[in-house]
């Protein structure tokens, strides 16, 4: 049985949520932190009373992250706890969701939503790719990638740590785990259509499963209509949009290389989609001066607001962006536009698009809010787990 050391609260009672921040935590002694950056610990509440285990790490302000409450003896044995978290999980995913019918690409762990804060896991296809928010579940990749291989047996496994958790988190400079070099791009497939994904590569874990309710949605919507998909990736939304019977589809994205895949998958798909390197709001300007505006819009950004201290230049960028799309949209067309920033709730999302259409000088109507897949558990006691939202509008 392993021995933990202890870090005591500053408080009587633990927080609610899987996250202790610094302020409320007692943990430096005379010679300094009292446990490794990185390990599991017990957490004591001020009164001495044992209250759980957690991953510590001094150098974030996230400095207790909860693996388990109450029961002190849940860690005795860490690998099968983590491995009873894990299967559970999975089991979510394939008996209850039963995702495998309709695709082979998505999230198995989903960090805070599955009791794993700091851990996400996707199956794209026969990879797997983890992806590390937290030194301590970086510390326990090689555990983690032991019990996948005994879960879902024959499957690459990437291990990547996430770019905006290195300096907080305190990862290593460098390391090969996070650029998916190693695990060469394939195919997944999704309601019968199929994508091209590197695993690990390029942004999140190399594909957006979060979407895939959302890319189906869009979909059903697009037949006879000219369509504008921005920041376009792979082609999620592009593709099914042109095999849904979309009059026409223009994807356009800054990074080349998923936009390679994208073209590759649309010929894969015998889909007829334009695909466009450029930016996206050089392109919404030049549309919004043309004869012809498309019908549906599609704005799906990456992660304007990586945190807290930028999250207001990153409303002056939706802010901007989205009067860019909904001017751009013909009168009677749709808009679907998104945010993935967890700093940013949907109601303040849905307060900058509705102050872009009037500084676009446009009516629009609520038709819908759509946010992540069902594969994207939420904790009610964890908001940031909602990171995911996006709005459904008819543009007049």
């Amino acid at each position: 049985m392993p021995s933990y050391e202890q870090v005591h609260l500053a408080v009587d009672r633990i927080p609610p949520g899987p996250w202790v921040y610094a302020r409320l935590t007692d943990d430096y002694g005379p010679n300094g932190p009292v446990a490794r950056d990185g390990s599991i610990v017990e957490v004591i509440d001020r009164a001495g009373r044992f209250c759980g285990h957690a991953l510590y790490n001094s150098t974030s302000d996230i400095r207790l992250r909860m693996l388990s409450r109450g029961r002190k003896s849940d860690l005795d044995r860490p690998r099968q706890h983590l491995q009873r978290l894990i299967a559970a999980a999975l089991r979510l995913r394939r008996r209850v969701l039963g995702l495998d019918q309709v695709t082979d690409a998505y999230r198995i762990v989903h960090a805070e939503g599955d009791d794993l804060s700091g851990l996400i896991v996707d199956k794209l296809g026969d990879a797997l790719v983890c992806q590390y928010h937290s030194l301590g579940f970086w510390e326990l990749r090689e555990t983690v990638e032991s019990i996948l291989d005994e879960l879902l047996p024959g499957h690459a496994v990437v291990h990547r740590f996430a770019r905006t958790a290195r300096g907080p988190e305190g990862f290593p400079e460098g390391d090969p785990g996070e650029d998916g070099a190693d695990v060469a791009p394939r195919y997944i497939h999704e309601f019968g259509v199929r994508f091209l994904v590197h695993p690990g590569a390029s942004h999140k874990t190399g594909w957006f499963c979060d979407q895939r309710d959302n890319r189906r949605r869009v979909a059903d919507l697009a037949q006879g209509r000219d369509v504008l998909d921005l920041c376009c990736h792979a082609g999620g939304f592009s593709i099914p949009a042109a095999l849904a019977g979309a009059h026409s589809v223009r994807a356009v994205d800054l990074d080349e290389e998923p936009l390679a895949r994208a073209d590759e998958a649309a010929r894969e798909n015998k889909a007829s989609v334009e695909v466009r390197h450029a930016d996206a709001f050089d392109v919404l300007r030049e549309v919004s001066g043309g004869k012809r505006r498309p019908g549906l819009v599609i704005l799906d950004p990456h992660k304007l607001a990586k945190g807290t201290r930028d999250l207001e230049s990153a409303k002056v960028k939706y802010r901007d962006l989205n009067a860019l799309g909904i001017g751009a949209t013909a009168p009677g067309g749709l808009l679907a536009t998104f945010s993935c920033s967890g700093a940013l709730d949907l109601p303040a999302f849905a307060g900058l698009v509705f102050q872009a259409a009037r500084r676009a000088e446009r009516d629009v109507r609520l038709l819908e809010t759509l946010g992540a897949a069902h594969d994207h558990p939420q904790r009610p006691d964890f908001g940031r787990s909602r990171y995911l939202k996006g709005l459904l509008l008819a543009v007049d």
